[in-house]
């Protein structure tokens, strides 16, 4: 993963001077270019700033380099307990590039988060209607987890999401999807991406 890291990166870095060598930069990808650098410096307290004031002009970007950003501004909304951003910003990136498990595995994981939260109100509640109610919710909320929690371990195993997806089944009481579990993972695995181009 440190590999993946360094590789995107220098990747970042060379596309930052190879710009900045050939023509006038468009001033949205200027900040594009600057949210990046702050990025990849650490400088996490600039980061909501600069993102935030690239968002109403993001259709000024290249496509790539949008959904790059997407991806990106969805980790500082999620790194800032923002959840309900962040996954806006995952599913724009998944419905991009469906193949980039990433993505899948934040989506995967904030609706999992969103199930425990629910599966917890569920436990504590006395009232059999909002039990209902709730544990209907917490189904709907399961099965939009799954799929993306299967993309990531497919591309990605992982004991963690592995355990958190057969515990999914069995509170589904879903026994056929539990069986078929390996299977999927086999498919999905035949495509993965794992580094966002921007160019």
């Amino acid at each position: 993963m440190l590999r993946k890291f360094i590789l995107s990166v220098i990747l970042i870095i060379t596309a930052y001077i190879a710009n900045a060598q050939k023509r006038p930069i468009d001033p949205v990808y200027e900040k594009y270019l600057d949210f990046n650098l702050a990025r990849l410096q650490g400088e996490v307290d600039k980061l909501m700033d600069l993102g935030e004031a690239i968002l109403p002009d993001t259709a000024k970007l290249p496509a790539k380099a949008r959904v790059n950003f997407y991806f990106s501004i969805g980790q500082v909304y999620e790194h800032n307990e923002q959840p309900q951003k962040a996954l806006d910003f995952y599913e724009r990136v998944a419905a991009a590039v469906p193949d980039y498990y990433v993505a899948h595995r934040g989506i995967g994981y904030i609706y999992l988060d969103r199930a425990n939260e629910i599966q917890t109100k569920m436990n504590a509640a006395t009232d059999l209607a909002v039990n209902k109610k709730l544990a209907e919710e917490y189904r709907k909320t399961v099965r939009m987890a799954l799929p993306h929690l299967e993309k990531a371990q497919a591309c990605d195993p992982s004991d963690e999401t592995l355990d958190a997806i057969k515990t999914l089944y069995k509170n589904l009481k879903d026994q056929e999807g539990l069986n078929s579990l390996d299977e999927r993972l086999k498919q999905l695995s035949a495509h993965c991406i794992d580094i966002l181009e921007d160019k």
